[in-house]
């Protein structure tokens, strides 16, 4: 029985033993030994072997980028207006002994030096000047905290300004200076988009204005052509009638009795009319109511003899207008095949018969001879 008690307690002695001899350190930690209360050495990630009873592990210090977080502190900005500032620290700790042996609480004491230098920072700035100048303070809160933290084995990789919160009627004063910016820059906008309108509708409009000039020119322009081309034609159809008519006339032979009649037959026209009260008989009517019982009386200025002696020229029957090289071209291949139709037609009828003699006279017409160009003494020109 006193046997199995001893061993057990062996045993029992030597757990112990190789607990307090065999420590594992975690990777990315540092292990900070003690000997007596004194600081011995540092272990690394692994398994490591100490003195049981004498050597101890005092700290176990994490080497990772740590993230901390603090919360909001009340700041006085240079123009003595209070904003509230929360700020991210990422540090790191590079060297675990004085971590452990320099500062007591490395975490606070990063937090109080970055409240303290914050509010070193921001005290010199506006309020203006702080809400737009993040990066600005961060790089230098980073510096003075990387100098100041350096003795203490802690590096301070990042500093970052979560939020900066003014006053609640510092943040409706700036609602209303950001809303008033909005408008007047939409008022500008507008203003903008109404001038480019107007600029749009001007020469919208002036385009226009010159299509129309252009188009009433054209306008003008032919209605001046299609003026001049009606006149034209109403001329050549004024002297075609009036050639027709001279022509007829001559053709008829009119005498002193026909004249006279066509003379007799014009009176009741110039009676005509509810206001000629009066009218006045010429002359040279009683001449020819003479005339129509005698042919001894002659009017005067009307020939007895009115054969003519020279045939008026009708001319073209169809009007002619200023014609162009291509109207010309076609008009003489139509004069062309005219006269090809025309010389088939007399080959044809000449194969028939014989053709009259130009020369005899037509039967049932009588032509007088030409009277000299010298009239006779007191008879008028003829016409």
């Amino acid at each position: 029985m006193i046997v199995l008690i001893v061993v057990a307690l062996l045993a029992l002695f030597a757990i112990v033993m190789l607990a307090k001899t065999v420590k594992i350190i975690p990777q990315a930690r540092a292990g900070v030994v003690e000997r007596f209360g004194k600081y011995q050495l540092t272990l690394d990630a692994g398994l490591k072997l100490l003195v049981p009873f004498i050597d101890k592990v005092r700290y176990l210090i994490d080497l990772r980028e740590q993230v901390v977080s603090f919360p909001p502190q009340p700041v006085i900005t240079e123009d003595n207006l209070v904003v509230s500032i929360d700020t991210v620290i990422y540090f790191q700790v590079t060297d675990p002994v004085a971590a452990t042996y320099e500062i007591a609480n490395y975490i606070q004491a990063v937090e109080q030096l970055t409240m303290t230098t914050l509010r070193n920072i921001v005290g010199g700035m506006d309020l203006e000047e702080t809400l737009t100048s993040r990066d600005a303070i961060n790089s230098r809160l980073r510096g003075v905290l990387d100098e100041a933290t350096g003795k203490w084995g802690i590096r301070v990789n990042r500093v970052e300004l979560k939020g900066i919160d003014p006053p609640p009627s510092i943040k409706d004063s700036m609602e209303k200076q950001m809303r008033a910016d909005r408008e007047k820059r939409a008022v500008i906008l507008t203003a903008e988009g109404q001038r480019q309108a107007a600029i749009l509708t001007a020469e919208g409009s002036k385009q226009s204005a010159i299509l129309n000039a252009e188009g009433d020119r054209e306008s003008q322009i032919l209605r001046a052509q299609a003026d001049r081309e009606s006149q034209i034609l109403r001329a050549q159809g004024e002297g075609q009638a009036i050639q027709t008519v001279f022509q007829s006339i001559h053709d008829g032979k009119p005498d002193q009795s026909l004249l006279a009649y066509q003379y007799l037959q014009m009176m009741p026209k110039i009676a005509e009319g509810d206001a000629n009260k009066v009218w006045i008989i010429p002359s040279e009517i009683t001449k020819a109511l003479e005339g129509l019982g005698s042919s001894i009386h002659e009017i005067a200025g009307i020939p007895k003899d009115a054969t003519p002696t020279k045939r008026v020229d009708m001319g073209p029957t169809e009007p002619q207008l200023p014609q162009s090289s291509a109207d010309r071209e076609l008009s003489g291949a139509n004069e062309a095949v005219k006269e090809a139709i025309a010389a088939a037609e007399s080959a044809a009828v000449s194969g028939r018969a014989m053709p009259p003699d130009p020369a005899a006279p037509e039967p049932g017409r009588t032509d007088a001879p030409p009277p000299s160009d010298e009239s006779s003494p007191g008879e008028p020109p003829t016409a």
